[in-house]
């Protein structure tokens, strides 16, 4: 959350001191953020506050998120329609600019946050190996996925993915995508990386800091949804799988639940996780209160947060199951991507909390938003961010849209200097056949453990 001191004569207060930006959480959007503003006006005086008493330990942690370098790739849920490629396109569009910005940075250190991970998509049965076949189509007519390969030869897919198909039967259709160029993001790192810089530019930062009181406009309420993941660092198994590979949600199951079985690196080591498992808690960050959601509930807000559950009974049912679910029946979803896993090689960790925003409607009186969103108030002195998937990986994009929310007398002074770090913020029609390589040549850079701004990029 940010509160800015542009329409208050008392400005931005904390304590005996005021700021002309006071960012609240100390997780990668504020980290973003601030990295930002010290570059757009280097004098302003800017505050971080973290109720914890360290940084990036909430859905900023490496294992409180998936880590995917959220690019439309994989993740079957923004193309319900296989047909229709625009959102895939619009988030591997912004995940560039998220790139085109971290390689922007004085000592871009890609190589510490970013491994190139395959990101793989894998389904079984007639129905779905049709829908990934037309989806493949409809993606190779844009420069951003012409790389991206189709198989539906069982062999084929084991070289790919040898964990996801050894023990099959081979008698079930299969068919598989993947982009070789995908990435896994230590989204953890990245926040420490950008909060060191915003400190360096004069940026202060308070830990161990709650911020309790704030005027708050009457918004919608928050319903918070959490996750699991089955996790193995052992090497054997580690070895046989080098890809993020995503499959169908179960019915019911919000977007953000897509089951998949990812190749991680966290802190140099290697880790594969499985997941999410749905969970449910009134905690809005893993280390809240129990009370936080009743914080959120109002007279007016009531109604909208009712008239959700009764139209989502499929989302009810589903959270009710998966909180139901024993350990044994969740390795046996694992299973399915992996049929010889041992359930002694995997451990069951708790992720993040994420706040799915729950809006007003005039028709269905409330509606439940998935996805990533700036809230602000109508004057722009107080802005937040909530929701989920792709979230971190376009932090760059969605804090750009906060300063055009947030400061719009600001922002055309402050574009060419946008434009600079972030070349494709100017050509959001431009094709990708020039942009394309630039970034295969950052990705094989950050592979050799040895990424520096490649001029061409910029």
């Amino acid at each position: 959350m940010m509160v800015n001191r542009r329409h208050s004569a008392d400005g931005a207060q904390y304590g005996d001191q005021e700021y002309d930006a006071v960012l609240i959480g100390g997780g990668i959007m504020s980290a973003t953020l601030g990295a930002l503003l010290t570059r757009l006006e280097p004098d302003r005086s800017i505050l971080v506050l973290e109720r914890l008493d360290e940084v990036a330990a909430e859905s900023s942690a490496p294992w409180n998120n998936a880590g995917t370098g959220h690019a439309g790739l994989c993740e079957l849920n923004y193309m319900p329609d296989p047909a229709d490629s625009t959102r895939a396109e619009e988030i591997g569009g912004q995940f560039r600019i998220s790139r085109q910005f971290w390689q922007s940075l004085d000592d871009p250190g890609e190589a510490t946050f970013v491994n190139v991970t395959p990101h793989m998509n894998v389904v079984f049965g007639e129905r779905d190996v049709d829908y990934l076949r037309q989806r493949h189509a409809a993606l190779q007519r844009s420069p951003l996925f012409s790389a991206m390969e189709y198989s539906e030869d069982p062999d084929a897919i084991a070289r790919w993915a040898p964990l996801v198909m050894t023990g099959r039967s081979g008698s079930e259709p299969v068919a598989a995508t993947r982009y070789e160029a995908g990435t896994d993001v230590d989204f953890g790192a990245l926040t420490h990386r950008l909060l060191s810089d915003v400190r360096r530019r004069g940026v202060e930062l308070r830990t161990g800091h709650e911020v309790t009181r704030l005027r708050r406009a009457a918004n919608g309420p928050v319903f918070p949804i959490g996750a699991q993941f089955l996790r193995t660092g052992e090497p054997d198994v580690v070895s046989q799988h080098a890809a993020k590979v995503y499959s169908q949600a179960d019915v019911g199951a919000p977007p953000m639940s897509v089951p998949h079985l990812d190749k991680r690196v966290v802190d140099g080591r290697e880790w594969l996780m499985f997941g999410p498992y749905a969970t449910f808690s009134t905690r809005l960050l893993t280390r809240g209160r129990l009370t936080d959601l009743f914080t959120t509930l109002r007279l007016h807000n009531i109604a909208p947060l009712v008239a959700v559950g009764l139209q989502n009974l499929s989302l009810v049912r589903y959270l009710v199951g998966q909180l139901l679910a024993s350990r044994a029946r969740k390795f046996r979803q694992l299973q399915r991507f992996c049929p010889e896993a041992r359930e002694s090689d995997w451990e069951l960790i708790d992720a993040g909390q994420r706040a799915q925003l729950v809006k007003p409607d005039r028709r269905r009186v409330g509606v439940l938003t998935f996805g990533t969103e700036v809230v602000a108030s109508a004057d722009g002195s107080i802005a937040g961010l909530l929701g989920a998937s792709p979230g971190a990986s376009i932090a760059p994009s969605a804090m750009v849209e906060l300063l055009s929310t947030c400061f719009p007398d600001d922002v055309a002074r402050w574009r060419p200097v946008l434009e600079r770090m972030m070349p494709d913020l100017s050509r959001e029609t431009e094709t990708t056949s020039r942009a394309e390589p630039r970034l295969a040549r950052a990705t094989a850079a950050a592979r050799n453990g040895s990424a520096r701004k490649d001029p061409s990029a910029s």
